[in-house]
């Protein structure tokens, strides 16, 4: 008995078309005959794979799939198919299963093969604060599935070609003719032997095995515009998977990840980042130099500032995407406490607490004054 298509691909019964196809990728990354040279079972598992994505790749084969435990929705209707003692050959005298094939497997399994869009591939890249700011360009490497250059994409060896499929004639369509009591029924159903195309291979070319498709390597320059952000996606047309029987390529996806920066935090087209400042510089006012992501800034830090407020550079953020002007730097005040004191710095600010009425712990003999008073108490 053949495998779950589901189990075959690892994904749940209610798993989406992406996770489908990426489940897929993987696969057939790891089982192609050319990853597994001289595993003689490398190339089964393949086509199993294969067909088990021809049939959940497509909403409509799937929905017979998940209906009848076949992609034939006729097929599922025969002994132990679903309604009941189900119908055969032999216990249908009056022709109901024909009726079943002529609605059902007429009305989804008769369409045929046709152009299908290529599958789109996706890459993630790390983007610094600066690239950020000014964009960047990027070559990016990956893989993709790309017509087979030895045969053209006919999936023949090279001075053949596809013929006419010996089982269908060409239309990529069989069709079964029944005599029943309520007349003849003709039904129609893909060919299983060329999958709708009409043409089969007889000789397959050697370097994709007659599926006419390759996966390469190939480079790209990619533009990364200012003011991506974390978790966005670029789309680049066209540079996808080919697509198939003279279908669209997909796109390339470019995920985008934001590598930490040293010194700044992002909040969306805001940066934020420390700005330590002494006792004195909050209390009196200073002008400090800053730095920016583009050199550094002279800001004032007025007389009072205490910790925790935030003092901004307008226009010295991150842009949005689209152009519409520029966050700002936003800079909070941290107040540097010195762990040493001068004997002049120490006495300054005993000084400072007995005219602002502050109560110091000035115990433990650090000044002249107190150890004579812990001379004479000894």
């Amino acid at each position: 008995m053949a495998r779950d298509y589901y189990e075959v691909l690892g994904v749940p019964r209610d798993a989406s078309q992406e996770e489908i196809k990426r489940a897929f990728r993987t696969l057939a990354r790891k089982h192609h005959p050319d990853a597994n040279p001289g595993d003689p079972g490398a190339e089964e598992r393949f086509k199993e794979i294969n067909e088990a994505y021809s049939v959940l790749s497509d909403p409509d084969k799937r929905a017979a799939y998940d209906r009848f435990g076949t992609a034939d929705p006729a097929a599922g209707f025969g002994a132990g198919g679903g309604f009941g003692g189900g119908f055969d050959a032999g216990s249908d005298p009056f022709g109901l299963g024909d009726l079943f094939d002529m609605f059902m497997g007429g009305a989804m399994g008769a369409r045929a093969r046709g152009p299908q869009r290529g599958s789109d591939v996706e890459v993630e890249i790390a983007v610094d604060l600066r690239e950020v700011l000014a964009g960047a360009e990027r070559t990016l490497r990956y893989p993709r599935v790309e017509r087979c250059d030895t045969c053209g994409g006919t999936g023949a060896r090279p001075g053949s070609g596809p013929a006419v499929c010996r089982t269908c004639g060409g239309r990529g369509q069989v069709q079964t003719v029944r005599r029943t009591a309520f007349g003849q029924f003709v039904t129609s159903r893909v060919c299983e032997t060329c999958m709708g195309r009409g043409r089969e291979v007889r000789d397959p070319c050697p370097r994709c095995r007659g599926a006419g498709v390759v996966r390469r390597q190939v480079e790209r320059v990619v533009r990364v515009p200012p003011g991506v952000e974390e978790g966005q996606r670029l789309r680049v047309a066209g540079e996808g998977d080919v697509g198939q029987e003279g279908g669209p390529p997909g796109d390339l996806y470019v995920r985008i990840r934001e590598a930490p920066h040293p010194d700044f935090v992002r909040r969306g087209r805001d940066l934020e980042s420390r700005l330590r400042v002494g006792l004195a510089e909050a209390a009196l006012g200073t002008r400090k130099r800053v730095r920016t992501l583009e050199g550094e800034e002279e800001v004032h830090v007025p007389a009072g500032s205490q910790p925790g407020q935030v003092i901004a550079l307008k226009g010295h953020g991150l842009p949005g995407l689209r152009g519409h002007g520029r966050g700002d730097l936003r800079l909070v005040v941290e107040l540097e406490v010195p762990q040493r004191l001068s004997p002049q710095a120490r006495q300054a600010l005993l000084d400072y607490a007995r005219a602002m009425g502050e109560r110091v712990d000035d115990e433990g003999g650090h000044s002249l004054l107190g150890r004579v008073r812990g001379a004479f108490k000894g």
